[in-house]
Parts: C-alpha cells; structure tokens; sequence
C-alpha cells in the first residue's frame, strides 16, 4: 500500500478566512447532536413523575433515540450520494427543530416518544452528514484536525445539557420541574436548530459531491476559494480521476476491492462503543456521588467537570496532533491508556471492599480512561471513517459503519446493567468488575485491528487513499 502524500494538497494556500466559518458551522450539527443526546438525562426522572412511567417505559423514553439513530444512518447514505450532503445536514437541522418543539409539548409520552425517535433520525444523519462534509472540503493535511473539531462540538452539547438542565432544575421547585421544567429542556434546542438551518444557507456543496454530479464549475470555485488555483487544478483532476471508475451503488461498496474498507470501518465503529465509553453513565454515578461527600461539590457538577472537562481538554490535544503524529499512533496510545485503566478498575472494585477508600483511586482512573479517548478514540474513529470510503459510496458506507456504531451503543447500554445486576453470579465472583474486564479485552481487540488492518492516512488525499483499496 503506498504511503506518499499529495505535495500540491499538502502545499495549499489555505483561506483560513473561507474554510473555518464553513467548518464551524457545519459542526454545529455535531452540537445538536450532542445536546440531543444529553438532555434527556436532565429530564427522565421529571417525564416520569410527569406520566408515571414504569421501568420499562423509563428505559424505553430514554433509549428510543438509539432507534431512530439506527434509521438516520441507513437513510443518510443515499440522501447524501443522490442529493448532496449539505441537503442531508438540512434535514438534520429540520428534524432537529421539529423534534425540539415536539417533545417540549406532549400531552401523552407515545407523542413524546415519537418526536424522540424523530430527534434520534437527526442525530443518525448529522452523526456522518457533518464529518464527511469537512473531510471533503478540507485539504489532506488539515482534514484530522478539522474533522476532530466536530468531537468537540459534540462532547460541548453533551456539556451545554447538563449546566442548561441544572440551571433549569433550579428555577423551582420539584413540582414546577415534572410540570413545566423538563419542557424548557428540550425547548432550549429550537434556537441552535434554527441557526444550525440559516447558516447552511452561506454554505457551499461538497466540491467532491458536485463533481460526481458533472457540476465542475462550481466544484472548481470552491476548491479554488479553499486552497488556490494550484491546488484547486490538482484536487479537480484527482477527484475526477478516481470518480470515472465508481459507479456509486451498493454492489460497489460490497465489491472485493471495498471489502477491506469496509471491514476497517465497521470493525472501529463498533469497537469504539464495545471499549466502554458509556459504562461511566452508569458506574460513575455512584463514584462522583461518593467523591461529592468528601470534596463538597455536587455529584452532578463534578461529573460533569471531570467527564466533559477532561474530554474536552484531551480532544483538543488530538486536534492538535492528529496530523502531526498521525492516527495510528494517536489511536494506539490511547487504546493502551484505556485498556491499563479498566484493568486497574476492574482490580480495585474486585479486591477492595470499602468504596470510599477506593473512590480518590476509582476517579483517577475514570479520568486517565476519558482523558485517552478523548485523545484517540472518541475523534481519531471518525477521522479514519471520513477518510476510507470512496466519494461515490463514502455517503452509504459511512450510514452502514455507523448504524453499526448504535447498535453496538445500545448492546453496551443493554448489557452492562444486566452484567453488573445485584444477587448475580458474576457480582459474586467478580464484586462488579467483570464488565471492565470485558471492556479491557476489547481495547486488545482494537489493538490488534490498528496494528494489523488500518492504514496510515496522515497527509493523503482522499484520492489517494482510494486508490491504495484497488492496488
């Protein structure tokens, strides 16, 4: 597989002044994305006070937005390929504002449910419209960092949820909040919905897209505007070249030639979710509840200090190196870090009876875990998925590794209260440290897959990396 890097890409004059606002408004996708990810949890013990859900229904209330994650990314794919993937983030941002208005006004929690469902399809088509917009407008040693960005904007919605419902829940008292509150959480993602949809309009099409589409001219001026003639004349004849044998279709991307790929990228979609990420909604719970006794701060706060703040500083780092260090080595580390973390986790809720002792440990862990995702896994995964997949079938393959990724999301959500339930075999053998030594083994699983399957794309064009799947 060849290595070299495009010199014209990597010499491109870039417009700061015309690729960063299209960037930064594109990942206010990434934003949505993750404030409707997060608000429920503000909201759930409110809801079901509100409609007097059972156990089931709660669960259900909150994880039938994994459902319409799923359709999201099936749909994408080919909105995306036929219509463009500025249209795919329009509908985004519609479905966004309908879902915002919708669940902030049910009489009923099946309507409810239903604009839920409808906020998770938003959620699926930002989740691949956003990253593979900035990696096909961005130049080949710019695309990580830029890509990357939209890790941050989502790790910040999650983060924008918590203070907008903490300072929600305190504007009264418990029967205003199952009343009225939870309605104002949801409420709050009218406004970014509405301006994530008027600032679509004052950006272009993917110049990749309009190429496919026999739309040159245009294609021509926007690259020209990201990066010069020179490199605009370089990029046009590149992407030209590699479209001429594509026909876009799901044969292609079933293709020997794709079946590399796509085992790449649906193998780092799941493993991502499979190393344990979401357990820390859980188990961390009751870590930072018994760290609020000690240090006085409240549980809540200080999860969101440890979890969002340290994912956000270490994304940040990744921003910063990705196309310095690469993404082989960014992941590798990283997934090492996280590894030796669940194993210690796992250890000391195994051998350690007192919980109040072990929290100070306990914590330190959980931080150096979100500390090495946030550098690797978190924004590295999607980095190398906007990367792999050829311009004609990249909208279809991202959706397919991507609902692959929510599912792998909802067996992680699924299971590990099921692993980690009282009066069970494995808490009497293990004290509940079984699910970090399966989190543990999956971090060796991405190892391995880094080492042996995934290449290098660090300074290649898109182009590049394609044709390195046909040699």
């Amino acid at each position: 597989m060849k290595t070299e890097t495009n010199p014209v890409s990597a010499a491109a004059k870039v417009n700061w002044s015309y690729l960063l606002p299209i960037c930064l408004i594109a990942t206010l996708g990434g934003l949505l994305f993750g404030y409707d990810t997060g608000v429920i949890s503000g909201a759930i013990e409110s809801l079901t006070a509100r409609f007097g859900l059972s156990e089931v229904m709660k669960g259900w209330s909150s994880g039938c937005v994994l459902i319409g994650c799923a359709a999201g990314v099936l749909l994408v794919g080919p909105i995306s390929d036929r219509f463009g993937r500025k249209k795919a983030m329009f509908i985004a941002a519609v479905l966004f504002l309908i879902s915002a208005i919708g669940t902030s006004l049910p009489s009923d929690i099946w309507t409810f449910i239903v604009f839920r469902i409808l906020g998770g399809v938003g959620i699926g088509v930002a989740s691949i419209s956003t990253p593979m917009y900035i990696a096909e407008i961005t130049p080949a040693n710019l695309r990580g960092r830029l890509v990357s960005v939209n890790q941050i904007a989502i790790v910040g919605g999650i983060a924008a949820t918590s203070f907008v419902n903490y300072f929600i829940a305190g504007h009264g008292d418990q029967a205003w909040n199952i009343a009225t509150g939870w309605r104002w959480m949801f409420a709050m993602g009218i406004a970014p919905a509405v301006v994530f949809f008027l600032m679509l309009l004052r950006i272009p099409e993917s110049p990749r897209w309009l190429i496919e589409m026999q739309r040159p001219d245009e294609a021509r001026d926007v690259l020209t505007k990201v990066g010069g003639a020179e490199f605009a004349a370089s990029e046009f004849a590149s992407i030209r070249d590699s479209l001429s044998g594509e026909k876009g279709t799901w044969g292609e991307l079933f293709s020997p030639n794709l079946r590399l790929p796509l085992v790449i990228g649906i193998a780092l979609a799941i493993l991502q979710q499979v190393t344990g990420i979401n357990v820390f909604m859980y188990f961390g719970a009751t870590i930072f509840k018994t760290m609020s006794q000690t240090t006085r701060v409240d549980a809540g706060l200080l999860q969101q200090i440890v979890i969002n703040g340290t994912g956000v500083f270490f994304t940040l780092i990744a921003i910063a190196t990705v196309d310095k260090l690469g993404r082989k080595p960014l992941m590798l580390i990283g997934t090492l870090g996280m590894g030796i973390s669940l194993v210690a986790m796992g250890i000391m809720a195994q051998t350690m009876s007192d919980p109040t002792a072990a929290s100070h440990l306990m914590l330190a862990c959980i931080v150096l875990y979100i500390a090495c995702f946030g550098l690797s896994v978190g924004p590295v995964t999607w980095v190398i998925l906007s990367e792999i997949f050829p311009t004609a079938v990249r909208g279809r393959a991202l959706g397919l590794a991507t609902f692959c990724l929510w599912i792998a999301d909802y067996a992680v959500t699924q299971t590990f209260p099921m692993m980690d339930a009282k009066d069970t075999w494995l808490v009497a053998k293990f004290n509940h440290a079984f699910p970090f030594y399966i989190y543990a083994a999956f971090c060796a699983v991405l190892v391995v897959v880094m080492l042996w399957l995934v290449p290098e794309t660090k300074g290649r064009s898109l182009e590049e990396i394609e044709r390195s799947w046909r040699i």
